[in-house]
């Protein structure tokens, strides 16, 4: 039997990708901004007019013309950016309109009535957790049975420290803290950062600034030839299939301070560590910026993967050579498998690694999930 699932907050694809491979059939899914989806249908077996690029209201105030794609739907996950969460907002999240999407998202699950939902968020979000599952239970009428659990990726094998909410909820009888032991039953020791990127070519220095269509052995390539070396982990993010390319595997221009700063920090150092005292340009400012630069360590997992990438990779230095990690060594440290590709400009291919659900994770939440269904 055949599993429908939908994405709204769809962004790239990372949680659609692991719910294909749970087994789900993603049928619908939206984002507003077009880079994202143009990876997304580029990657994920779903025909274009099932993606809608624009406004999730649009969908709401049009709905009649949509809700052909919403019948028999299992699964309807997402994360709406909510703004408004802190402790020290007194307001209602729902009622805070900085968090219309966080409505809007309970307003089509409201009106879909899924099976399942799943939404995903970052960790602050449980600050006020009473008040969201309060939210779900009010607009879907009780009938879900709901409830909250932070998953850190490292406990699932995932080359990352990256702690987010889920907010899970099914209307099938399912006790869904139940479903969450399950999950959590999933947890193996995780592949160390060595493991998800020494095997891609090694980069140089990019020393030409504004000049994204270089492409040669130091700068790197778009699309590349490679002979990966079969291990655990390309087993684990590629399900044993061969890759022959390396694809947005490029270095950014760094100035010489930032490239000299690279190669004296130790693996695991920060901003205020003394081998780069001298040439630190906030040094007044210590307290502020000792995460400006960070240098990764190849024996440890990765910390957060962030959109902030999209910016400079200061906080993302490559254990072993003076960079930052290019946006396929990001990729992989996402389980995202070697050829999916990213679109758009160089920099985005940062912004849709960074804001993803780490896509093994979401293969083990719809694994867990499609086993009640």
């Amino acid at each position: 039997m055949e599993h429908h699932a939908v994405d709204l907050f769809a962004g790239c694809g990372g949680l659609s990708l692991g719910f294909e491979q749970a087994g789900f059939k993603v049928v619908f899914a939206n984002d507003i901004n077009p880079v994202c989806a143009n990876t997304y249908t580029e990657n994920i077996k779903i025909d274009k007019e099932r993606f809608y690029v624009g406004d999730i209201n649009d969908i709401l105030k049009n709905f009649t013309k949509f809700e052909g794609y919403f019948e028999d739907i299992a699964i309807i996950s997402g994360g709406p950016p909510c703004q408004g969460f802190s402790m020290a907002n007194r307001q209602r999240i729902i009622d805070d309109p900085r968090n219309i999407l966080y409505k809007s998202f309970l307003e089509i699950l409201s009106k879909v009535k899924p099976k399942f939902f799943v939404m995903e968020n970052v960790k602050g979000m449980l600050n006020k957790i009473d008040e969201i599952i309060n939210d779900f239970e009010n607009i879907l009428e009780g009938k879900y049975n709901i409830f909250p659990a932070v998953l850190n990726a490292k406990d699932f094998g995932i080359p990352q420290n990256r702690e987010r909410l889920f907010v899970i909820g099914n209307r099938i009888n399912v006790d869904t803290k139940h479903l969450i032991d399950c999950i959590n039953k999933k947890k193996r020791s995780p592949f160390t950062l060595e493991n998800a990127i020494s095997n891609l070519p090694p980069l140089g220095v990019k020393t030409i600034k504004n000049n994204s269509s270089i492409e040669n052995d130091i700068v790197g390539y778009f699309k590349v030839r490679h002979d990966y070396r079969i291990d655990d982990f390309y087993n684990f993010i590629n399900g044993g299939r061969q890759i022959e390319y390396v694809y947005n595997h490029k270095n950014r221009y760094n100035n010489e301070r930032d490239v000299k700063i690279y190669t004296l920090l130790p693996q695991g150092a920060n901003s205020l560590h003394p081998s780069i005292s001298e040439i630190m340009p906030y040094k007044n400012r210590n307290h502020i910026f000792k995460d400006k630069y960070f240098k990764l360590r190849y024996d440890d997992v990765c910390k957060t993967i962030t959109s902030h990438m999209k910016f400079d990779c200061n906080m993302y230095i490559h254990p072993t050579q003076p960079r930052g990690l290019s946006a396929r060594e990001a990729a992989r440290v996402q389980t995202f498998p070697d050829d999916f590709v990213f679109s758009g400009a160089q920099n985005s291919w940062y912004m849709q690694i960074g804001n993803a659900v780490p896509v093994k994770l979401a293969e083990i939440i719809g694994g867990e999930i499609i086993k009640w269904l």
